[in-house]
């Protein structure tokens, strides 16, 4: 299996630690020029300093966004799109906090849902012409195994991240025949 990623762009949220991190670095390892994503600058530049070049024409970079600020997000990721396609795209986002789902707040479903969902959908509109274009396109969603079975006192991540997969089934289906596939990975504790 050809694994090779040279010329490819990746986008990767959540990549300042974590699982975005790994992923982030794992897909430099295979050649892809790497953008991250994730609120803080500093831990930004400590990831973008660890990640590999194993190809000198590599680039990479990253975006400095919260996932709740909806216009500055798809601003700062249409001018990276636009720059250079991105060709895969990894959806991570961590939170919300725990607690059970009957006792959330109304706000408490909002953050989460505008944190995930829609951050998620603005991000795809951003990267998606790029994919089309190409007739190539790579999304993964990194969600948890909550989507199969809910986990005690994550009420509204057990919520929204069924809302996530969901979507993703869609997109897969609405997708596929452009050449974009859509996968959902299901982490457990972690």
């Amino acid at each position: 299996m050809n694994l090779k990623l040279s010329g490819k762009h990746a986008l990767v949220c959540g990549a300042s630690q974590g699982i975005g991190r790994a992923a982030a670095i794992e897909l430099a390892l295979l050649g892809a020029d790497v953008t991250l994503l994730a609120r803080g600058s500093e831990s930004l530049q400590r990831a973008l300093d660890e990640l590999p070049r194993v190809d000198a024409a590599q680039k990479h970079g990253f975006i400095a966004a919260d996932m709740n600020q909806h216009t500055a997000l798809r601003a700062q990721v249409e001018a990276v799109a636009n720059a250079s396609a991105v060709n895969i795209l990894v959806n991570n986002s961590g939170g919300p906090p725990g607690g059970s789902a009957h006792a959330a707040t109304l706000d408490d479903f909002r953050i989460a849902f505008n944190q995930h969902l829609i951050a998620a959908q603005i991000i795809l509109q951003a990267v998606l012409p790029g994919m089309q274009a190409s007739g190539y396109g790579r999304i993964i969603n990194v969600i948890s195994t909550s989507v199969k079975e809910p986990i005690r006192n994550l009420g509204v991540s057990n919520t929204i991240r069924g809302a996530v997969a969901n979507w993703a089934k869609t997109l897969a289906t609405e997708l596929g025949s452009h050449g974009i596939t859509v996968n959902n990975v299901l982490p457990g504790y972690t």
